[in-house]
């Protein structure tokens, strides 16, 4: 006889899976999705990064170009307090009387809590400058014949009263 019976005639409809897959779902990344999302990351690292470094120097020389005026401004408060000499080393000025500044800056492309370069010279010792070591980190400069003179290379940044800073 034949069986009419729908409960035992019915058919599956869904896909047929590989063996050893029944009944999962895939919910990663395949190993060429990430690959690219990793190099898609790195390319705008790489981008970025070099720019943030610029930013990152031309923030230390405006804040040293800052500090230097700053510390202009202490030393020639100095010379007037202190019958017309400047003081022999910036150090000096923390100690001044009247008291003219609280403590010496660090240079922001020096090593760790390195101060600015300070070099009195010329006639009478009338002249000085100070300097940072600028991006390069080897700049220097001292006073010859009443004028400035970078030494170690051009990258220091300088204040004086003998002349100043074209660059950077």
């Amino acid at each position: 006889m034949y069986n009419m019976n729908h409960e035992s005639r019915t058919t599956n409809h869904e896909p047929r899976l590989p063996a050893g897959k029944a009944g999962t779902t895939n919910h990663g990344f395949t190993l060429i999705e990430l690959l690219i999302v990793i190099a898609i990351i790195s390319i705008l690292v790489g981008i970025t990064l070099p720019r943030f470094r610029g930013m990152q120097e031309e923030g230390n020389i405006a804040e040293s170009k800052g500090e230097l005026r700053t510390l202009q401004t202490a030393l020639e408060s100095y010379y007037i307090h202190n019958n017309s000499t400047y003081p022999s080393a910036l150090s000096s000025l923390t100690s001044a009387t009247p008291n003219i500044v609280s403590s010496i800056p660090p240079d922001p492309f020096a090593a760790a809590n390195t101060t600015y370069g300070y070099v009195r010279g010329g006639t009478n010792n009338k002249f000085y400058v100070i300097y940072s070591v600028g991006a390069a980190g080897t700049g220097s400069a001292t006073i010859t014949s009443d004028a400035v003179v970078e030494t170690n290379g051009t990258s220091c940044i300088y204040a004086s009263n003998a002349g100043q800073d074209a660059q950077p």
